[in-house]
């Protein structure tokens, strides 16, 4: 009979062998190249997600000290020295995650455009225990100027052809009253109603200003035309602002007044020319306690609650840059000795994030992470007339 040709076990053993090789190179190709695209899809997730939390940061410290007066806001305080204080003391309530009732540096006498809050946020564990050094929180202060408050002062006496405004400050500083057809309190004006704002809410920090000086003031109530500034926490006053009893930095300062023969103030319960404007306290940190799971980047507007602006975030630092006269102090994590808030002139911001879950790579389940920095420029605080 014919010969029949045929593959000899040894050969197909072979061939099956090197098949089994090149399929499973290509199965780890396949694999390392679905893993590379998971990393390279997560990194960019993370990345957005950064970048919209970062984008918020930016916009607001590149208003921060929009309208503030150069040095800051004067606020309540004892006007004498204190224990480590040359300048006074204040207790001033700060936003913040923690409920412990963290403050503004207790010696300050005014309210700053930026303050920083270096490790004053929550430390953060990620779940695979990578310890993170304590973040940091930051607050800062601008001007709402769509509301309108300054247009004109609150009490200006009639001149001329001009009307004035009726508004009154009680001699307490208790409340402020709007002359309707001048401030139209809710809206742009009484004349077009259609133009809504958002109108003023109990919590809402109101700046007074005239020639002598500036305060600032917590809404408790609000009726028709009328701000109430109750004192205390009971009463509204969340930050513990309205302390119409200190010596310094309230309202009250802000009155006509005569000079005694020691040298003292008798205020005379009424108010020069005076101007209102909405301040945003605008402050930032991670919030680790609402779902510790997925820690999240926080945009919080005076005391009300925080907005979710990013999420998954592990690290949030911040430093500053100084400049004062011809002295530049860079990347500082507070404010150092010889220097003040309104010396800063841009802030560096640093942002690190993970991915939401764990994928696996060579066998072991990893976080994906990824950072992003910048540095703003406070416009509103780098240009200062020196010789002012």
């Amino acid at each position: 009979m014919k010969k029949q040709f045929g593959f000899s076990v040894i050969e197909m053993t072979v061939a099956m062998g090197v098949a089994l090789l090149a399929l499973a190179a290509t199965v780890v190709a396949f694999r390392d190249s679905a893993y590379t695209n998971q990393r390279v899809a997560l990194k960019s997730d993370i990345s957005d997600n950064m970048r919209a939390g970062m984008n918020f940061i930016v916009q607001d410290l590149i208003q921060a000290g929009t309208g503030i007066p150069v040095g800051g806001i004067s606020i309540p305080n004892s006007g004498a020295p204190g224990s480590g204080c040359a300048n006074g003391v204040s207790a001033l309530n700060r936003p913040t995650l923690s409920a412990s009732g963290l403050e503004f540096p207790i010696c300050n006498t005014t309210l700053p455009a930026v303050e920083p809050g270096d490790g004053l946020g929550n430390p953060i564990t990620s779940p695979d225990a990578t310890s993170l050094t304590p973040t940091d929180l930051i607050t800062m202060l601008y001007v709402d100027n769509t509301l309108g408050l300054d247009s004109k002062p609150i009490n200006q006496a009639p001149f001329g052809a001009d009307p004035g405004c009726l508004g009154t400050i009680s001699a307490n500083g208790a409340t402020v009253f709007f002359d309707k057809t001048t401030i139209y309190l809710g809206q742009v004006n009484c004349v077009d109603l259609s133009k809504a704002i958002v109108p003023i809410n109990p919590g809402d920090l109101i700046m007074f200003s005239n020639a002598n000086g500036n305060a600032i003031q917590t809404v408790t109530a609000v009726s028709g035309q009328t701000l109430t500034f109750g004192t205390g926490l009971a009463a509204g006053d969340a930050y513990n602002l309205n302390g119409t009893g200190q010596p310094s930095g309230t309202l009250i300062q802000l009155q006509n007044y005569t000079t005694n023969a020691l040298g003292q103030h008798i205020y005379s319960g009424t108010y020069p020319p005076t101007t209102a404007s909405r301040i945003w306290m605008i402050s930032y940190y991670l919030d680790n306690l609402t779902d510790p799971g997925r820690v999240r980047l926080i945009r919080r507007t005076n005391f009300n609650p925080g907005v979710v602006v990013g999420e998954t975030i592990e690290n949030l630092q911040f430093t500053y840059n100084y400049v004062s006269g011809s002295n530049v102090l860079a990347n500082q994590n507070t404010v150092p000795v010889g220097y003040n808030e309104s010396e800063i002139r841009s802030v560096d911001v640093y942002m690190g994030a993970r991915s939401d879950n764990p994928i696996n790579i060579s066998g072991t389940s990893t976080y994906i992470r990824n950072s992003i920095q910048t540095q703003v420029c406070l416009r509103s605080l780098s240009y200062v007339n020196q010789y002012q």
